[in-house]
């Protein structure tokens, strides 16, 4: 890379707010992405959020019933 060269120090602080703001975009991205990893870390979206644990209970309760009624 080639290194700039600046004229004045209007030059610098542009480039500086510019590095700044790049810098505060990155962070409030990794915050954005850290909080969307904890959200998909709950245990209610590991099993398929709430409507999954139901339809499996459901179903497990259902299955239950026809092998007693079978047996």
């Amino acid at each position: 890379m080639i290194p700039k060269k600046y004229t004045s120090f209007k030059q610098i602080n542009q480039d500086l707010k510019i590095l700044k703001l790049q810098q505060d975009i990155e962070r409030e991205n990794l915050k954005m992405q850290v909080q969307i990893t904890k959200n998909s870390l709950y245990p209610t979206h590991l099993l398929g959020g709430f409507s999954g644990i139901i339809q499996k209970l459901t179903i497990s309760m259902v299955a239950k019933k026809l092998l007693k009624k079978f047996n």
